[in-house]
């Protein structure tokens, strides 16, 4: 059920807005989504690698394809007069070129599709990673730089791809008006159904392999799934308020989401357990130690050609003993966003779903 909010957001986009195409549709976020647009009316056309019949089911016109497949994008794209471009390779773990080809390729060939398809908004789902390299971040805003150097390749992918969605703002289109542009930053989505986050915490806590890196707990910021997905609404709200897409308020700017409750790794992952009655997190790894690991455990892996992921990476060791605010008043202002759901209502939301009967 969407909330107030949600809906008044919605219904306002649903006089600018007919057609929405959203890429990664069957992922986490990208499902929160289009769950949310159909409801409010608005007609979906959703892009995945794989087939999701509940998408199908509930009215999203669901094609299979590969981002980084440039002209069955722009099939599937035509007659949409809006995108969400939510699909991205995550992960830790990989070569440079399977991070590259759908993050870089995918993003460059999504923002040539929608020149030639006449598609002037497109809000991009970007990552915090972008400007993390490897130390505290601590209140951070959008002025921070990118990274200099990046611990692994889908931060540098995705920092690629995101200047290049800014970049394009303003460009021109084939009927001659302008592409208007924004990308947004949620840093560790969770919720209910989360395939990511969620379910390593639980499965490594069962085998006794979770720790806490590091002696002090550091504060971080996550956001739960509704509250990115109300902000990725906002925001398409705000660039089509105008036929001049480039010249609204958010076109062209990059934005931090969260749910504006910092708190440290270890409560967060108590509270996550807890769901499910499992006892909290005592067990430390010295950080050092953590990132040493990660040095010696890619290097083996990247000797052996292994594909699996290293229980410690050097990006892991660091993201797990460092901090990770943002200030997110941009949003607030520009987006009109704040978070619908707090923490703690989240949590009994994941708790119901995660102690449904089979």
């Amino acid at each position: 059920m969407l909330l107030p909010q949600e809906q008044a957001a919605l219904t306002a986009l649903k006089k600018n807005v007919s057609h929405a195409f959203v890429t990664g549709a069957g992922g986490f976020l990208g499902e929160a989504i289009c769950k949310r647009l159909v409801a409010a009316g608005i007609k979906v056309t959703g892009f995945a690698r794989g087939d999701y019949p509940e998408l199908s089911a509930i009215g999203v016109n669901m094609i299979k394809g590969d981002i980084a497949d440039e002209q069955a994008l722009l099939r599937a794209m035509q007659g949409c007069d809006l995108v969400f471009h939510v699909a991205s390779k995550a992960g830790v773990w990989g070569s440079k070129q399977s991070y590259y080809s759908p993050n870089v390729d995918g993003a460059r060939f999504i923002i040539s599709a929608c020149k030639q398809a006449n598609i002037a908004h497109l809000v991009y789902t970007s990552t915090p990673s972008v400007t993390f390299a490897g130390n505290d971040e601590d209140g951070n805003n959008e002025s921070a730089p990118y990274a200099a150097k990046f611990l692994n390749f889908y931060g540098e992918s995705k920092a690629i791809a995101e200047q290049m969605m800014l970049a394009a703002n303003g460009d021109l289109l084939s009927n001659g008006k302008q592409l208007g542009t924004t990308a947004l930053r949620p840093h560790l989505i969770w919720g209910p159904n989360d395939p990511h986050l969620v379910p390593r915490v639980l499965e490594r806590a069962a085998k006794g392999r979770l720790k806490l890196v590091g002696k002090q707990d550091k504060l971080v910021d996550t956001i739960y799934v509704g509250n990115a997905a109300y902000a990725h609404i906002l925001a398409a709200l705000r660039l089509s308020e105008s036929d001049k897409a480039a010249q609204t308020v958010c076109a062209g700017k990059a934005y931090y989401l969260s749910n504006d409750e910092p708190i440290t790794m270890a409560a967060m992952l108590n509270k996550i357990l807890a769901c499910k009655n499992l006892p909290p997190v005592t067990k430390r790894v010295p950080s050092k130690l953590a990132y040493a690991a990660g040095c010696l455990l890619e290097s083996v892996y990247g000797l052996l050609g292994k594909q699996d992921e290293p229980i410690m990476t050097r990006f892991v060791a660091r993201q797990l003993s460092t901090s990770h605010y943002f200030d997110i008043s941009a949003a607030k202002q520009d987006l009109g966003y704040s978070a619908l759901v707090s923490i703690d209502d989240g949590m009994q939301y994941l708790k119901a779903s995660l102690n449904k009967p089979d």
